[in-house]
């Protein structure tokens, strides 16, 4: 008895901390509240609904044996019925159109989006092949550039004779004895030169021959 007794005592249930009320005042804070509540325990699964599958009306029977109408011969119980399978009908066949209108939007957003995707791939060839006319030219631009620069550089090792000093002096003395005679006109320098000479050697006869007595002697 003690036994079966103690063990139809539950135990106590833990207390539940008390929550402030919170009222949402919009749809952002009742989805916060929502996500809040989850996070509190997350092993709990959540449970998520399956989705609701779309209303089709009742397919219509395949052979209709008892054909009724409105009319005067009908008692009043059998227009109810006549009533509702009418009902069912326009049902059908508004369903019927609107699945129409559904397959023909259905068909025209299919025919803009190949069209937009045909497009996009136009304009994606037509800047690749521009992507690649100026990936040719700067590489084309820089294969003439390394070219000359092999050019300039086999130039210079062949005009490298006239770029030593020894080369440098004897040009530069050729050149001025060539501006020289191009301005003095032709003959004038030795002339020059020999006038120069004579000149200097007057001067130190002239200075031997000084008499005397204009010294002071």
């Amino acid at each position: 008895m003690a036994s079966s007794a103690a063990s139809s005592v539950r135990p106590p249930r833990p207390k539940k901390e008390p929550q402030t009320l919170v009222i949402p005042k919009n749809a952002a804070e009742e989805q916060k509240l929502k996500l809040e509540r989850l996070m509190k325990n997350p092993d709990k699964a959540v449970p998520i609904p399956e989705k609701m599958s779309e209303w089709a009306p009742r397919p219509p029977p395949e052979f209709v044996r008892d054909v009724m109408g409105s009319s005067a011969g009908a008692g009043s119980g059998e227009f109810h019925v006549y009533r509702h399978l009418r009902r069912r009908e326009y049902q059908r066949q508004d369903y019927m159109d609107a699945m129409a209108e559904k397959q023909k939007l259905d068909a025209e957003f299919q025919k803009r989006l190949e069209k937009n995707k045909i497009a996009a791939e136009e304009q994606t060839a037509k800047r690749r092949k521009k992507r690649q006319k100026l990936k040719e030219k700067k590489l084309l631009a820089k294969k003439m550039k390394l070219e000359q620069k092999k050019q300039e550089g086999s130039r210079g090792g062949k005009e490298l004779g006239t770029h030593c000093p020894r080369a440098l002096l004897l040009a530069g003395s050729h050149d001025g004895n060539r501006d020289r005679a191009l301005l003095t006109g032709p003959g004038q320098p030795q002339e020059q030169g020999s006038s120069s000479s004579a000149e200097a050697s007057g001067t130190e006869e002239e200075e031997e021959e000084v008499p005397s007595f204009i010294m002071g002697r």
